[in-house]
């Protein structure tokens, strides 16, 4: 097998942890689908899809070689992601703090709109970013080809995080009326999700690289 098993679920734990935890794909998705309508969520979707094929394909030309050949480089990415997921559990622990499904009024826009805006939010998304180019290259073993084990795992990470995202936009409606006749559940709910990042924030920042 071109990648071991090991690797595969690997990414698509890691996956599914940063998918089920707010960031900027999730707020604008379940926000889309609240304020106008699951089709709107949806054809958002699927600029957040293309998105992850972008930085797939970016991987795959060499990003992981950029941070082999210059480890400081990836060292800031890293530093730089933990503080990100940090300030994301912040923004959910803090007592003014946010559901991800209490999203503030969003203004209709055009099918063509709702698809770019859904791939911009994901290609200024630091959690793919950091995910694609430092998390992805440590389960790449160097003594095998690489694009093709790039292309595997980032497929997994693909059908992982739409299927995620997917779920965010049929059920945010429903889920956000449910948590708002119930704050006690949207507190829990608050502070779960900030829990796991916070968690994320503290394992990206203390665990070493695997060299590839």
């Amino acid at each position: 097998m071109m990648v071991s098993w090991t690797a595969v679920v690997g990414i698509a734990l890691i996956e599914l942890g940063m998918a089920i935890t707010p960031g900027p794909n999730m707020v604008h998705l379940a926000a889309r689908s609240i304020g106008q309508g699951v089709r709107a969520g949806l054809m958002a979707l699927g600029g957040t899809a293309v998105g992850f094929v972008v930085y797939l394909v970016a991987a795959t030309l060499g990003l992981a070689a950029l941070f082999a050949a210059v480890p400081t480089a990836f060292l800031l990415v890293k530093i730089a992601g933990a503080v990100y997921l940090g300030y994301l559990a912040w923004q959910m622990l803090r007592p003014s703090g946010r559901s991800v499904f209490e999203p503030e009024e969003v203004t209709p826009i055009r099918p063509v709109r709702l698809f770019g805006a859904g791939l911009l939010t994901n290609l200024l998304n630091p959690k793919i970013a950091i995910l694609y180019a430092a998390v992805l290259p440590q389960f790449i073993d160097a003594s095998r080809p690489v694009w093709p084990q790039f292309l595997i795992l980032g497929g997994v990470q693909i059908v992982v995080g739409v299927a995620v995202n997917g779920l965010v936009v049929l059920t945010a409606g429903r889920l956000a009326g449910f948590l708002r006749r119930r704050p006690n559940a949207m507190r829990v709910q608050r502070w779960a999700s900030g829990g796991v990042l916070a968690g994320f924030a503290v394992k990206l920042a203390v665990e070493p690289h695997r060299a590839t």
